[in-house]
């Protein structure tokens, strides 16, 4: 009789539960059974493990083999399990003398016995490290990424007899095996995931003053950011240059940024922790499940997740369906998603800027006098009215981008990205100073009754907030939102408070020039 244990992190979300696998090798008739809540990739496991080690040259034990998942109630789901009964079953088998302790393992089984790689590996060996088990045993092609947990002593193997041969199986064949490519079976690039390239400038953008303080003060505050305006004005240039104003991520941020794209499969290892905050774009055909997140199994983070403190830009927002764009509501006032399933479900961080773009109507021409516009008025209500209004209710600054003067291109270059982020970067430290004391670092972010009661606006001020309330221009959710952005405003302008001029520019930033 022979009794062997590892360990196995199971993911949810970005959680990571341990699961104590045990491998019991007794005689009996030839059996294998499967035990504690297996998902079915990892039921029908049974004849790859017996492929695998044929493959390595050694004979599967004619007796009864049972492996034991434990806990029970929690469900083992996902392919990043289905060699988990592998590694202890051969301790049990006497193949690997030296291999107990505290290890864990995971990773996919070929039928030719070799390893493949799997998505999640960063999340999983920070939780398999933080349970105390440092010793792991990854693929091969997962060793970089896993290397990125300092505290993890990793193990790469390429193929089953690999790992049998290091901890002491004798007449086992290892054969020379070309390791897996990590993108061939990881999940390569998540489709809508922008790959890191030279930064934009903001200077390229012509013109658009308004527009493009708008755009500072949404990258100082982190609120959420509305462009309207008609084709060819520069509003999906302005969304794309606004993670060029963020900060870089600070070393917690930038390891749960890239456990969250690890689980999705959009991470490369070779380049390290993501430190700069990530931009998602996704096309406006998406589906509800590519924007928030899911599929069979454990739900894999969709584009809102994987821009999770960076930037989630939806061009032409007024395209994307509806139900996408409600989708949105929660991870807007939470900073998280949760996606439930019939068999699992997971939470993930989405605490990202949401910027749109959209033209003031169908045809794109019913800026300003909108002589040039062939939609009826009809047609633009209804193109607007996509944006509902619970939504635009969440976004802080609601701007109107109008067509560039032709004067303008004589103008020069504006303000560069690396002057204005310069600015932004002293707001943000301004802002971290005053709320070092709470959860909150930025002031899109601070509860707005607490704002209220604690930095209330001059009097003046919140005499304009409560006439526009009651003429039905704001909403309370509206006046608290205009109350971050003056201080953001402020902030930027390195004043200790905001002023009534602070909250009138906040005002306008807001409305779209409709109070007054």
């Amino acid at each position: 009789m022979g009794l062997g244990r590892t360990a196995a992190i199971a993911l949810r979300g970005l959680a990571g539960d341990v699961v104590e696998v045990e491998t019991h090798v007794a005689p009996g008739l030839p059996t294998f059974a499967l035990v504690g809540r297996p998902d079915r990739a990892l039921s029908e496991s049974r004849e790859r493990v017996r492929a695998a080690v044929h493959s390595c040259g050694l004979t599967f034990p004619l007796k009864r083999v049972t492996v034991n998942l434990w806990p029970a109630e929690l469900p083992k789901a996902g392919y990043a399990s289905t060699s988990r009964s592998r590694w202890p079953s051969s301790s049990a088998s006497g193949w690997c003398r030296g291999a107990r302790g505290t290890w864990s393992t995971w990773g996919r089984l070929g039928l030719d016995g070799r390893v493949h790689p799997v998505r999640g590996v960063l999340p999983m060996v920070r939780a398999a490290v933080r349970a105390g088990y440092r010793s792991v045993v990854v693929p091969l092609a997962d060793v970089a990424e896993a290397s990125l947990v300092p505290e993890a002593d990793v193990v790469g193997v390429a193929h089953l007899a690999e790992f049998l041969e290091r901890y002491g199986a004798e007449e086992v064949r290892v054969p020379r095996v070309v390791p897996v490519p990590r993108e061939a079976t990881a999940g390569g690039r998540a489709e809508g995931a922008r790959v890191e390239t030279s930064p934009l400038d903001l200077a390229d953008v012509v013109g658009q003053d308004q527009a493009r303080f708008a755009l500072e003060v949404a990258a100082a505050g982190a609120h959420h950011l509305l462009l309207v305006g008609p084709p060819g004005t520069g509003k999906s240039m302005l969304a794309a240059r606004l993670p060029g104003l963020l900060p870089d991520l600070t070393e917690p941020e930038a390891v749960e940024v890239t456990s969250l794209h690890s689980v999705a499969g959009t991470f490369d290892p070779s380049r390290g922790l993501l430190t700069r905050p990530p931009f998602e774009a996704p096309h406006h055909t998406a589906s509800a499940a590519a924007i928030v997140g899911g599929g069979s199994g454990v739900p894999r983070p969709g584009s809102a997740s994987r821009a999770h403190l960076g930037v989630l830009a939806l061009d032409e927002a007024p395209e994307f369906s509806q139900r996408v764009l409600d989708t949105l509501r929660q991870p807007l006032e939470s900073g998280t998603l949760t996606i439930d399933r019939a068999l699992a479900s997971a939470t993930y961080p989405a605490r990202f800027q949401l910027v749109m773009s959209a033209n003031p109507c169908p045809c794109g021409r019913a800026a300003g006098k909108g002589d040039e516009c062939s939609c009826s008025s009809l047609q633009r209500r209804r193109y607007l009215s996509r944006l509902s209004g619970p939504l635009l209710d969440r976004v802080d600054l609601q701007v109107e981008v109008p067509e560039t003067r032709a004067a303008s291109l004589t103008i020069g270059r504006g303000e560069a990205t690396a002057v204005v982020a310069a600015r932004v970067h002293a707001a943000r430290e301004r802002m971290r100073a005053r709320w070092r004391e709470h959860p909150w670092s930025t002031n899109a972010s601070v509860p707005g009754a607490w704002l209220r009661t604690t930095h209330p606006l001059p009097r003046p001020a919140r005499a304009d907030l409560v006439a526009a309330v009651e003429r039905g221009l704001l909403t309370l959710r509206g006046a608290d939102r205009i109350h971050r952005v003056a201080w953001t405003i402020a902030d930027l302008a390195g004043r200790d408070a905001p002023d009534v001029d602070d909250v009138a520019q906040a005002m306008t930033l807001r409305m779209r020039g409709s109070h007054g």
